[in-house]
Formats: C-alpha cells, sequence, structure tokens
C-alpha cells in the first residue's frame, strides 16, 4: 500500500458490489461507496482511511416520523435502492439514473454529477481538479472542494443572515447562543444545516448537495481564493466522514422538497398553536410572577384579544439569577396548579421553557453526576461548560439513563402540573472541552464532534414524555437549536433576535433560508427579542409582518426593562385588533399550508422564485415571500412608508384583497399600507 502525494493521488478500482453499494478501493487504503438511492438521489461516501469515523446517522428518515434511538447503520439504510446502469473502463466509472449520473476519475476520485434537462445530461457540480479530497495531505479534517462556474446561485444552510444567494460568503455551523445578533452579518447561529442548493441562471438547473454531518463545519462560496486551484466553493468539517447525499432537480422546488422527505416527515400541528402565543421573560423573572402571569390573562379580557398559548420563560425555575431546570421557585409561584388551571381555564395553553444543562448547584447535580448522566471529562467527572447563569454540565442524551430521568422529571415537574407543551430552550449544546465525552449507547466518543446529536435527542426525549402523557393529543414542541431532520420534532424560531428595523427586513430572509432546508414551521420574535423597546411604529410594521408566520409570538428581553406586549401603545390598540383578527382570517390559509409541508414536503413559506422560477426578476433579492400557493406577503420592512411597492411575479394574476383591485403579473405597484391592513395579495389564477 503506497502513500498518496500531490502528484501521484490514490487510484481506486471498482470492487463487486456488496451491501446495497458499490465500492471503490484504492492503493493507498482509501475507500470510496457509492449508493444509488432513487432515480434523483446518489450517495458518496468516502473514507480516505477506508474506516468509518462516525458509523451511525440520525438525520436520514425518507418519508418516516422518526429514526432508531440509537441512529441507523450509515451502510445499511433501509427502503432506499433503485436500479441503474454502470459503465466502467480504465480509467473512469460511470453510475447513471433516468435523473442523475455520476462520473467517476478513477486516478483521484474525480467526480463529475451530471442530472437530464431539456438539452440532455448537464454538468451540474465538478469536483475542483486539484486536490477535492484530503488523502492524507492535510490535517484529518473532512475536506472537499467543487469548482466554482460564473455565475452560480446557492441557497440554503437555513437559517444564515443575509441575501438568500449565498455567493462570495463563508458561513460556519457550530450552533451558538446568539443573544442579540445581527440580522445582516452574524455568523454562526442557532442549527445545522449543511445542505444547499446550486442553481445555474442560464439554464435554471438546480442540484442540491447535503452533507450528512453533525460536525461543526465551514461553507465557502467564493469568500476564499487560491492562484492554484481556480474558483472553487469549499466544504470543511472538523471531525467525522464525508458522507455526501445529491438530489438532482431539475428544479429547486422539487431538490427542496426532496431533501425534507430524506430526512423526515414534518411534525403535525394542533389547531391551537396557529394562534397568537404570549411570552415575554419579565413576568416570570419577577418577583410576583403568578400574580403578573394572571394580569396577561386579565389584559386580555380588558384588550379583547384571543390568546391560544404562552411560552413560559425559565423564571419560573429561578433562584437569584440561576436557573434551575425541571424545579419551581414556590416564592414566585406558590401554587403552579393553581396557575396551570387558571390558564387551562381561559383556554391559553403553556409551553414551558426547559434547559438541557444543570448549574452546578442544582438541588439533581450531585446525584446526575455519582450515576453518570452527564456528558463526563477523562477522568469520569461531569465535563463543565460556561452555561447562561455559570458553570454547570450538560445531560447526555446519548445515554438512555439520562433521556429516562428526562422524561421522568419533564412529567412530575410540568405534565402531571397541567403544562402540556415544551419549549426546548438554549438547547446548542456548546461543547468546547475536547475531553468532554458522550455515553454514545455505550459506546464513548467527544462530544464536541456530533453537538447537533445531543439537541435532536433532547427534544425526542421531550416528545416521548408528551406523549406518554397524553397519548391522544398532538405533541406540540418548540426548539431554538437544532439540525436536519429537527421538524419531525417540533416548530422553530429564528432565536433571540436585536430589535431593529434591519432585524424586521433581514429576519424574513432567514426564515426563507430554513424553509429552502427543509424546516418550514417557523416564525420569529415579533418586536424582537434582546435590545430596547421596539417603537411604536416598528411593532406594528412587525405585527403586520408576524401574522403572516405559521408561528405568531410576541417575545422579548428588553435591556430598558420594559415588557414588548400587544397592548403597549395604548393608543394603537384597534391597529393591534385590526392585526389580530387578520391573523384569525389567515389560520386556515396557514393550518392548509402545514398540512401540504407534512403530507408533500412543499414549504409552508417560501420565497418568490420557489413559485415563479421563469420570471427572471423573482430570483431578485426582496422583502416579498409567499403563504402557501396564494398569497403573496409584502411587508413593510422601513420606517415612515405609506405605500409598498411590490414587483409582481409573471406568470399569474393578483387581488388586492383590501380594495378589491386586480392587477397583471408582471408589473410593479405601489399598494397603500396603513398599520391595521398590512399590503399583501391573492393569486386569481
Amino acid at each position: 500500500m503506497r502513500r498518496a502525494t500531490l502528484d501521484k493521488p490514490p487510484t481506486f478500482q471498482l470492487a463487486e458490489p456488496a451491501g446495497g453499494s458499490l465500492i471503490l478501493n484504492s492503493d493507498t487504503g482509501a475507500v470510496a461507496h457509492v449508493f444509488v438511492l432513487a432515480d434523483d438521489i446518489i450517495r458518496l461516501l468516502v473514507l480516505p482511511d477506508g474506516q468509518l469515523r462516525h458509523p451511525r446517522t440520525w438525520t436520514i428518515a425518507p418519508g418516516e416520523e422518526d429514526v432508531p434511538y440509537e441512529g441507523r447503520d450509515r451502510l445499511d439504510l433501509p427502503g432506499l435502492g433503485v436500479g441503474y446502469g454502470l459503465v466502467a473502463s480504465a480509467d473512469k466509472i460511470e453510475i447513471s439514473t433516468p435523473k442523475l449520473r455520476l462520473t467517476i476519475g478513477l486516478e483521484g476520485l474525480r467526480c463529475t454529477w451530471s442530472q437530464r434537462t431539456a438539452e440532455g445530461w448537464t454538468p451540474m457540480l465538478r469536483d475542483r481538479p486539484t486536490q477535492a479530497y484530503d488523502f492524507g495531505w492535510w490535517d484529518g479534517k473532512v475536506r472537499h472542494y467543487l469548482r466554482r462556474e460564473p455565475g452560480e446561485q446557492y441557497f440554503g444552510l437555513g437559517e444564515k443572515t443575509g441575501v438568500l444567494d449565498r455567493a462570495g460568503r463563508r458561513f460556519r455551523m457550530n450552533n451558538m447562543d446568539a443573544m442579540g445578533y445581527d440580522a445582516h452579518t452574524s455568523d454562526p447561529l442557532y442549527k445545522h444545516l449543511p445542505f444547499y442548493i446550486t442553481r445555474k441562471p442560464d439554464s435554471g438547473a438546480c442540484i442540491g448537495t447535503f452533507y450528512d454531518t453533525l460536525s461543526d463545519c465551514v461553507f465557502d462560496f467564493g469568500c476564499e481564493h487560491s492562484n492554484y486551484h481556480g474558483p472553487y466553493r469549499a466544504f470543511e468539517a472538523e471531525h467525522g466522514d464525508l458522507d455526501l447525499y445529491v438530489i438532482a432537480g431539475p428544479d429547486l422546488p422539487a431538490v427542496t422538497q426532496r431533501f425534507t422527505w430524506l430526512t423526515g416527515r414534518p411534525m403535525a400541528t394542533p389547531d391551537w398553536a396557529l394562534d397568537y402565543s404570549g411570552s415575554t421573560m419579565s413576568y416570570t423573572d419577577a418577583d410576583n410572577a403568578q400574580e403578573q402571569m394572571g394580569q396577561f390573562l386579565d389584559r386580555l379580557d380588558e384588550h379583547r384579544l384571543a390568546c391560544g398559548s404562552f411560552h413560559l420563560s425559565s423564571g419560573y425555575t429561578s433562584i437569584g439569577p440561576r436557573r434551575y431546570v425541571f424545579t419551581w421557585n414556590r416564592d414566585k409561584f406558590p401554587e403552579p396548579e393553581v396557575f396551570t388551571k387558571s390558564y387551562a381555564d381561559a383556554g391559553v395553553r403553556l409551553i414551558a421553557n426547559i434547559k438541557p444543562a444543570l448549574l452546578n448547584d442544582h438541588p439533581a447535580f450531585t446525584d446526575l453526576a455519582a450515576r453518570g448522566l452527564f456528558l463526563r471529562d477523562d477522568d469520569g467527572a461531569p465535563a463543565l461548560e460556561q452555561f447562561w447563569d455559570g458553570t454547570g454540565a450538560y445531560l447526555d442524551f446519548t445515554n438512555p439513563e439520562a433521556a429516562a430521568w428526562w422524561k421522568e422529571n419533564l412529567t412530575r415537574q410540568l405534565l402531571d402540573l397541567g403544562v402540556g407543551s415544551t419549549w426546548n430552550d438554549n438547547n446548542e449544546f456548546e461543547v468546547t472541552n475536547p475531553r468532554s465525552f458522550a455515553h454514545g449507547f455505550g459506546a464513548p466518543f467527544p462530544a464536541r464532534e456530533m453537538k447537533p446529536l445531543q439537541t435532536l435527542l433532547m427534544m425526542r426525549a421531550s416528545r416521548e414524555a408528551q406523549r406518554a402523557h397524553a397519548p391522544t393529543e398532538t405533541p406540540f414542541l418548540v426548539s431554538r437549536a437544532g439540525c436536519a431532520g429537527m421538524q419531525r420534532y417540533v416548530q422553530t424560531w429564528s432565536g433571540d433576535n436585536f430589535t431593529s428595523w434591519e432585524t424586521l427586513k433581514y429576519n424574513i430572509r432567514m426564515g426563507l433560508g430554513l424553509a429552502l432546508s427543509g424546516i418550514s414551521n417557523i416564525g420569529h420574535d415579533v418586536g424582537g427579542f434582546a435590545g430596547p423597546a421596539p417603537e411604536r411604529e416598528l411593532l406594528l410594521r412587525w405585527i403586520g409582518f408576524g401574522v403572516f408566520m405559521p408561528r405568531f409570538s410576541i417575545h422579548s428581553w428588553n435591556t430598558d426593562a420594559t415588557t414588548t406586549e400587544p397592548w403597549m401603545y395604548p393608543d394603537a390598540m384597534d391597529t393591534v385588533r385590526a392585526l389580530f383578527a387578520l391573523r384569525e382570517t389567515l389560520k386556515p390559509i396557514i393550518a392548509v399550508a402545514l398540512a401540504e409541508f407534512r403530507q408533500n414536503y412543499i414549504p409552508a413559506v417560501r420565497p418568490v422564485f420557489y413559485d415563479f422560477p421563469d420570471d427572471p426578476q423573482a430570483w431578485a433579492d426582496t422583502d416579498d415571500f409567499l403563504l402557501g400557493r396564494d398569497l403573496l406577503v409584502t411587508p413593510v420592512v422601513e420606517p415612515g412608508a405609506e405605500q409598498r411597492t411590490v414587483r409582481l411575479p409573471r406568470g399569474a394574476d393578483w387581488l388586492d384583497p383590501w380594495t378589491g383591485d386586480r392587477h397583471p403579473g408582471g408589473t410593479t405597484i405601489a399598494l397603500d399600507a396603513p398599520f391595521d391592513r398590512p399590503p399583501y395579495l391573492k393569486r386569481i389564477r
């Protein structure tokens, strides 16, 4: 076995097919597996030293509600696989289906993915001709370099900030509690979604790439340049394996829907979860928290506002400035059962905040440490990390005993007391200690190699507890952090945003990036979470946008000690009531859109170009988006605006529901934009 060098890269040869894959062995010990999973999905697994580093996956769940708790064997994914054509020669092999073709040059494993278009086989992805993979030349990280062609567009990667086209930028995936982030530029954020779509503007053809890794990783779309390699784009992961799923289009909707299917069926959403959901940290942080929570119900009645749920912030667990999951501060909530019943009697469901780390003075910390239920240091002690209120340790959800403890306490401390749903928060698992180990279902591994796995299993454990407690009800959960596949369990939002007009503008794009990446049951903290109180105009514009999103919640932790509430500007209450009434009319439309998301993997909210790809101007950066098939939402995101200029997508005619005016597609119009009538249009053909 020889060692690969830059001038003599590995030379591969095709072995006999085995175990559902084509296997290519090399003269250096590197191995590549090719799986033809469907007519439109071909998977490439590259093992530079011939061995899997992470042998199981939790993200691949084709059309399924869930995966086994301990994950799936990467080399044995049931229910996938189709026939294919194979042509082999001395220097290359060609694997093809009716929609997708992979050509592999055997010297150096140089790959080209082509998809069938009206013009025939069109190359869509090509490995960089120089050192596309790390075959022992560098640091052993997972690397993949593709050629970057002129004009290519890149969409996806979830909630990333800025415009939807990622070309020219560089992004990190390292789930982080990014409170008060800049929605235009901040990176990294909360979620781990290593999936993106490449679009060729000249033809409109699209193809998807998903790197099945739970490791911290980096994507570069032309921010980095090197004189020696030509234009390229790059993927780099700190740990794990290069496990690449390529999804043929032909267009962007086909790729998004297929990727969503591949990573699992979205959760069902109960009707009550479409109502306005109240929330603020200030109520539960107050010394008289139970009284303040009661006053919220009184205010709803006073102002004649409908509310279906309340996100109960973590102050109910606090003692002083520190928070202790699965405890109640009985000074602030002297009678939790009475409190929860008051909300149930009012028809407002409670969604309680829960956190996966225990501070080192938590009442249960010593017991759990002795039982080994935390992520552990190499000496067996809890691996301490900085958490919100101080130093603590994360529960290890790869340990069945820890998951059982979580479900037991969630049931006893919340569900049995009348709290029906969970808000899985601060669950980025910011593990920095290289000596921190996870139980790994009996096969320990360094915890920082797969941090989002802990997040995913936390959601799973919370849902299992809710299902066991109320088996006839549709479980409802919310999570801030997550990864591919999280749509199977939870609704999510764009995290702890900052109060500003810029955030309102770019939260729109962050939500659309999530939707293109398989996660469409989403929303934003209306009014902004961190920063000063929103000015009157900003709050009204934000509510006017928020009523169109699946998750509609006003939530805040204002730095000026104010509380963002629907009634914070008394002279605006007629407008607020009108906007809440609009939400009532939109709920059936949102319900249908979420049902389409669950059944057919079509995102509930999506960019205009999703439905109008043949309109070149629909691909321009815009503040507009679609809710379902038929609503064009046109939020006002600039202060002082009395009108909203809208360029209508070509290919449909549009009705202004406020005036009854009809407008042809392809035209640019100015819509009046009073606060109580946010501009939007309905498709009429």
